[in-house]
Formats: C-alpha cells, structure tokens, sequence
C-alpha cells in the first residue's frame, strides 16, 4: 500500500505533466536523428560525384550502399541489446561517436574497398544509435503522449535526409563531396557534450539497475521528488538473455509480428526512396523533378508521423497504424499511373508518405510502447535491424522486376501490395495483444484504476485509450 500523495516511478512518468527536461531530452533525441537521417542519405547524394572523380562504374557503388546498410543491421542487432546491459545514454554516445569518427574519416579514403569499410563501421553507428535514442524518448514521453512524442521525434530522421539533400547540394556545389562528410560528421561532435552533459540515464533503467541516489537527482531536475514513493520497480527483470526473452511469457507471436511489420515497411520505404527518381526520369521527368519527388515522399512522412501519432494516443495505435498502411498502400499504387505529371507525381508521393512512411515510423513507437523497459532497447534494436533486412531487400525486388520488363504500374502494385501485408501484420498485432488483455483481465482492472503502464503487453491497448 503506497502512501497517501506518493507515486511509483512508472505512474510519475506516465501519468505527469510534459517538464523543460523533458522537451530538452526529445530535441536531443530528435537532433541525433535529424544526423542518422542526413548521414544515412549522404553517400547518395555525393555517390556521381565519387564515381566521376574516381572513375568507376555506377555499378561498383552497390556494394558501398549494401555496406552501410549492413552496418546498420549489425550496429541495430548489436547495440540494442548492448542498451538493456549497459544503458541508453552510454550506448548512444559510444555509437554517435562511431558514425561521427567514421564520417570524419570517409574523404580520406581512396579505393572503394576503403570507402565500403568506412560506410559498414558508418552503418553500425547510425544503426546503433536507433534504439537507444528511441528508448530514451519513450521511456520519459508520459503514457497519453508516448506514440506523439516518439513519432515526433523521429521526424528528425526523414527530415535529415530532407536538409541533407538540399545542404549537400550547396556543399557539393561550393566544397566539394568530401565536406559533406566532413560536416555529417563534426555536427554530432558538437551535440554529443551537450547530450553528455544535459540529458540523464533513463529513469526506467535506473530503477533496474537500483541506482536510488541517480533516480533521485533525476527525479529533483524533473521536480518531481517530493511526490516519489520510494519504490524502485514494480516489474522483475528476467534473468534470460534479453534477445531470447524477446519469445517468452507469449511475447513470440507479437515480436513476430513486429518484424514483419518492420521488415515489410523498411522494404517499401527504400524501395520508394531509390526507384521513384528513375521511374520518374524513364518518364520523362528532369533530375530535379525525380529528387522533388523523394523530397515530396519525406515530408509527407513527417507530417503523417506527427498526425498519426495524435491519433494513435487517442484511438489506439494498432488500428490506426494498420488503417494508415491500407490507405498508404492506394496512393502507392497511384504513383505508377502519374509519374509523366509532375504535379500529381508529387501528391501521390506525399500522400504515400504521409500514410505508409508515417505508419512505419509509428510503427517505431508501437515497439517502444510494447517491450518491459529490461528489454526496450532490445526490443527495437531487433525489430530495427530485421527492417534493414528488408531495407537491403527493397531495392533489389525493385531491380529484379525492372529486369523482368515489368512496367511502372505493376511495380508499384506490388510496392502497393507490401504496405498492405504491413497493415494486416499490425492489425493481427493488435487483435492479438487485445485478446491477450482480456485473458488477464483481473489484473489489467488494477492497472487501469492505478492509470496506464507501458510495463506489459496490454500497454498496446491501455495506453493509447482516450484521455
């Protein structure tokens, strides 16, 4: 029985107000992103460049590309597992340190051996810093916010790669393609002592570990000590490794789930992002009506995460989740009937976006609500990483059809056809951890009475009801 006017750890988080702290924490986690997505892109952008300087074939550069795409697989897999062990805030600054030193490094190679070295340790970084600044933002968004605030964030990575299209264009233009790595790769080093220095060890984590003296120094930044029962946790951590717990206590058939959402959304997503511009430019279109088209493509996606999200919080996120994948699945399809207008080209782009790309990034914070704060970082490092595979993949269907003499149209029904195998992934999720909260239903009557948990599979359910 906890005393009268105190709260637990989960319930001062959950059910509190939004603190200076807070908003300081999500901007750095977005900023962090906002890099992942810019140095992500930024081998695109600067790939003719290199292939005319050095004098290779276009060919040559695929496996450059697969490189940090494996990278990132690795670094998603490795680190996010490494956040459980040794925490969020450790584990992200080990891997923005990664990317960073590895940009820094990438304008001093030479032969494309060395440039494919550079973009798999690249990759690793960027890969591992994704489930640690997602765990953080999660793990202090509040329960009636958590799916907003987590989509929101990770805003910052479509947007990168926005920003880093138009910056490395101007860079390129001026310097050269070696600065854009240069720059990809000092502007985390000027984040990172601000992030060191500002932002605490997740409270969650900290309460695992037993660590009373930090939980308590964080708890007085968020001016919220007074109200603290004393209780660390009210959840165990299990003592099986962390990637095999991912199928115990029936969280199997839900992380299943979540990694074919993953995997088929990521396809979609690099599908999109890499044959929209030469389906564009085999229909006539200039070179930058194509890149527009991409452009168009990630500001939707912004937009639709952020609305999307709103929604989640309000109405439930696998529904609404699932329903935006059916949606985005249609002007999907559109795409290859318009790609001769310009101006249709760029609706459809933004309205596919805005549903399927925005989905997938709400997908990022539905894995965030559903794994034990023992097993987030884990959680999403593995769902992550299964949705590179799928990143590595989509480009390569793509290449595959376009051999195969499949026209526009057919190409992007069967890009239309993934966002709807995602939505019914997630809407099976979803009836799933429904089905499994009303078995529990006893236990789920005191959670609700004591407000939402993101602590349990029913979190899925309890914390994105109405407010």
């Amino acid at each position: 029985m906890q005393p009268t006017g105190k709260l637990d750890l989960e319930s001062i988080i959950d059910e509190g107000r939004v603190t200076g702290l807070q908003i300081i924490i999500f901007l750095l986690c977005g900023l962090v992103a906002m890099i992942d997505g810019f140095d992500t892109q930024a081998i695109a952008f600067v790939a003719p460049q290199i292939i005319g300087a050095w004098h290779v074939t276009p060919a040559a550069f695929g496996r450059v590309f697969g490189a940090g795409l494996l990278g990132g697989l690795v670094g998603a897999l490795a680190l996010g597992a490494a956040g459980d062990r040794l925490g969020r805030k450790a584990t992200m600054s080990s891997a923005v340190l990664t990317f960073a030193a590895a940009s820094l490094s990438t304008p001093f190679a030479q032969t494309i051996g060395e440039l494919t070295a550079l973009r798999f340790v690249t990759g690793i970084g960027l890969g591992g810093a994704l489930p640690a600044f997602i765990s953080l933002t999660s793990e202090y968004a509040p329960a009636r916010l958590r799916s907003t605030l987590v989509g929101m964030m990770f805003c910052g990575f479509p947007l990168g790669a926005v920003v880093g299209g138009v910056g490395s264009a101007a860079i390129i233009q001026v310097f050269g393609w070696k600065m854009v790595f240069s720059v990809g790769g000092a502007l985390p080093l000027f984040i990172l002592p601000v992030f060191l220095a500002v932002v605490p060890e997740s409270v969650r984590y900290l309460a695992l570990c037993g660590n009373r003296e930090a939980i308590a120094r964080v708890l007085h930044r968020l001016n919220a000590q007074a109200q603290w029962n004393g209780k660390l946790t009210l959840f165990a951590k299990e003592s099986h490794s962390p990637v095999s717990s991912l199928f115990r206590n029936g969280r199997g058939p839900t992380t299943l789930l979540l990694w074919t959402a993953f995997f088929l959304s990521l396809l979609l997503t690099y599908f999109l992002i890499n044959w929209i511009p030469v389906v564009a430019r085999g229909n006539g279109l200039n070179i930058e009506q194509a890149v527009l088209a991409v452009s168009m493509l990630n500001l939707g996606a912004v937009a639709g995460c952020v609305v999307l999200g709103r929604l989640s919080d309000r109405f439930g996120a696998p529904g609404v989740i699932g329903a935006a994948y059916l949606a985005g699945s249609l002007a999907i399809v559109a795409i290859g009937f318009v790609g001769r207008s310009p101006t249709l080209l760029y609706v459809t782009t933004f309205v596919a976006g805005a549903f399927s790309i925005g989905a997938q990034m709400c997908t990022v914070a539905l894995c965030a609500v559903y794994y034990d704060t023992f097993l987030r970082a884990t959680g999403i490092g593995w769902a992550m990483g299964i949705g590179r595979t799928g990143a590595i993949v989509g480009p390569v269907l793509g290449g595959v059809l376009l051999g195969a003499g499949v026209t526009a149209e057919t190409l992007f029904l069967v890009a239309g056809a993934t966002s709807a195998g995602a939505a019914v992934a997630v809407l099976i999720l979803g009836r799933f951890v429904r089905r499994k909260a009303d078995h529990n239903e006893g236990g789920r009557a005191v959670g609700r009475a004591q407000g939402p948990s993101s602590e349990s599979p029913g979190a899925l359910t309890s914390t994105t009801s109405p407010h």
